[in-house]
């Protein structure tokens, strides 16, 4: 369990300026997209408007973030082995100017902390690191980027790239370092992906995060800002997985996974499809209802082949969009599907950027009236989660989120059809 210390922070503004490949990068002022938030008459919420923008707030004081965080602890007094800290926000936590004294006050919890993304690009000094470990962070995530300081200068913007990189050895040497790398085709990976995690396995670094870069809209940059860099191509999924593999299996001493896909040790997402897991399918409660599933590029095939080996597919069938991200899908990526496939119950994803109103107007576009309702926000786990999971943890949070959807179809989908 981990109790969330939000610091605020803006993109951009509290990070000293956007990385060359952020997502929030060329971000303007955007029209809400709608999601499960909004008020039933109405378009829009913070959720959906500033809050895709992690633009929320700027930095928080420290006073404010320890009385959250005691609050928190104070109507949650069950504590385990597991418990920490994740200190995090919309910024950079390594540019927050009160982080030595947060960490100090947490410290007297004594609650191990970690530090959620940061890309030390406000690390002036190696002492930063070393008084946080003293104070009790025990856990980092490190957007690293490149162990190769002049590729933190150019395309991060790190003002003192190689503090950064005795920092985030530091780190690895007295923490659990999770180091992220956004790969860049063309710049941070090949043999300068392979000199990084050659790095991090010297250091005692505990994994490695790949993360697709994402140029386009159909990967996820939904926010009217694309391209983020031009000339570069989005890496397909295909390759971007077998990369994954690749280095998984290059560098044993580091647990390597992928965003969006995929997790080699296990099998993640969506573990549950793999061939030789049938046996977990048992556990999967019968359909009864009748649905269309609205899914993405990457789950909708893993989605249809799981109800396919349990036998459902005359009752659900999955329709998925050109986005690689299921939480991603817009109204936009409704628009062009065809009806005569779509059932009478429709479920979208739980935490797509749709408001009921968008989708009930684009499915009754025929003439039909359907009856649309929202799946579970999740149905598998990402990369980004899923290191410090065994594969019975992941298929085990697999088993739950689609009983959750079965639930959610034979309710919904029963009553469309009588």
């Amino acid at each position: 369990m981990q109790i969330l210390a939000d610091v605020g922070g803006i993109p951009g503004k509290d990070c000293r300026g956007f990385c060359k490949y952020c997502y929030f990068k060329k971000v303007r002022e955007i029209k809400p997209l709608g999601c499960k938030y909004c008020s039933p008459k109405t378009i829009g919420c913070d959720k959906c408007s500033i809050g895709i923008q992690d633009a929320l707030s700027d930095f928080k004081p420290a006073f404010l973030v320890i009385n959250e965080v005691q609050s928190t602890l104070m109507f949650n007094p069950i504590r385990d082995n597991n418990l920490k800290v994740n200190i995090s926000g919309g910024g950079d936590v390594s540019c927050y100017p009160q982080i030595q004294e947060l960490a100090a006050a947490i410290n007297q919890f004594q609650i191990p902390m970690h530090l959620g993304y940061t890309s030390g690009k406000g690390i002036d000094s190696v002492e930063w690191a070393s008084d946080l470990i003293k104070y009790g962070v025990n856990e980092v995530t490190f957007t690293l980027f490149a162990a190769n300081s002049k590729l933190r200068r150019e395309w991060m913007g790190d003002p003192n790239p190689e503090v950064s990189l005795e920092a985030a050895k530091l780190f690895c040497e007295n923490t659990e370092l999770h180091a992220a790398m956004v790969i860049i085709p063309g710049v941070n990976d090949g043999n300068e992906l392979r000199n990084t995690c050659e790095k991090l396995e010297q250091w005692g670094a505990h994994a490695g995060i790949l993360m697709r870069f994402a140029n386009n809209t159909e990967g996820g940059l939904v926010l009217g800002n694309g391209p983020i860099v031009k000339g570069i191509d989005s890496q397909s999924i295909e390759s971007f997985e077998h990369l994954v593999k690749d280095i998984n299996s290059e560098f044993p001493k580091l647990r390597i996974t992928g965003t969006p896909v995929c997790d080699p040790e296990t099998g993640a997402p969506f573990a549950i499809a793999k061939d030789g897991n049938e046996i977990y399918l048992q556990f999967i409660p019968k359909v009864t209802g009748y649905a269309t599933i609205i899914s993405s590029k990457i789950a909708g095939p893993k989605i249809a082949k799981i109800f396919e080996k349990i036998g459902a597919e005359d009752h659900v069938n999955v329709i998925s969009t050109k986005k690689d991200i299921a939480c991603l899908i817009t109204k936009d990526d409704l628009e062009n599907i065809d009806l005569r496939e779509v059932k009478d119950t429709v479920l979208i994803p739980g935490r797509s950027y749709i408001h009921q109103l968008d989708a009930e107007r684009i499915f009754s576009n025929d003439g039909k009236e359907r009856l649309v309702a929202r799946g579970p926000d999740t149905l598998s786990v990402d990369g980004e989660l899923s290191g410090n999971l065994t594969e019975e943890n992941v298929i085990e949070r697999e088993l739950e989120q689609f009983n959750d959807l079965v639930g959610a179809i034979n309710f919904y989908g029963m009553e469309a059809h009588q």
